[in-house]
């Protein structure tokens, strides 16, 4: 699989000749779900849900399909029938010739007088581990960790503690949008220095082998 990190918590894995992208949203380009065959969506928030971009991207391939949660795939669902599915904790299935492991059901706390939307991670093919917004630790070994590394509910200790216990092989940094330029060498030293796995920082539309 080659992995490519696009904007904020977007990702895109190619394998095959066939692609999967996971939560391409608002703070993305407007084409990183274009070329799509199989589309996972964390949550409803709209950092990972553009709707427009999800049309977009179905309407350009017609037999592309979605894989989400119920909040999401309400919205979406009537547009493109059988080809939005919806999912949760606990669900396997196969997209695109990947195939999909789905864990966790709630997002991280924002702040105790806000509700927590549903959220589920996905894991792909066995390997590759994208949470959402959440710090959901699969009961399944995972080599690379989509690591959401900067949110308004998290700080960096929380962070540390997460890959320690997910315990992957590296890390690459996702959800980082609003990461400045000056506050990424501060996070890439305590991750590099404490988390116990390899971490990797990719720019955007920057790709490794997964």
């Amino acid at each position: 699989m080659h992995l490519t990190k696009k904007s904020h918590a977007c990702v895109r894995i190619e394998k095959d000749g066939r692609t999967l992208v996971l939560d391409p949203g608002m703070f993305g380009d407007p084409d990183d779900a274009l070329g799509a065959d199989a589309i996972l969506i964390t949550h409803e928030h709209p950092d990972h849900f553009a709707e427009d971009r999800l049309r977009t991207a179905l309407e350009a391939n017609p037999a592309a399909e979605i894989w989400t949660l119920r909040s999401v795939a309400d919205q979406i669902a009537a547009a493109f029938p059988g080809r939005v599915h919806t999912v949760g904790h606990g669900d396997a299935f196969a997209a695109a010739g990947f195939d999909v492991q789905v864990h966790g059901e709630l997002h991280a706390v924002i702040h105790p007088d806000l509700p927590r939307v549903t959220n589920v991670g996905y894991l792909v093919d066995g390997s590759v581990f994208h949470p959402g917004d959440a710090l959901t630790v699969p009961d399944h070994p995972v080599d690379t960790l989509l690591l959401p590394v900067m949110a308004p509910w998290s700080k960096v200790w929380e962070v540390i503690d997460y890959v320690r216990e997910v315990k992957p092989r590296r890390t690459i940094d996702v959800h980082d949008g609003l990461l400045t330029d000056l506050a990424r060498p501060v996070y890439d030293t305590h991750l590099g220095n404490l988390s116990g796995a390899e971490h990797l920082r990719l720019a955007t539309g920057d790709g490794t082998q997964a």
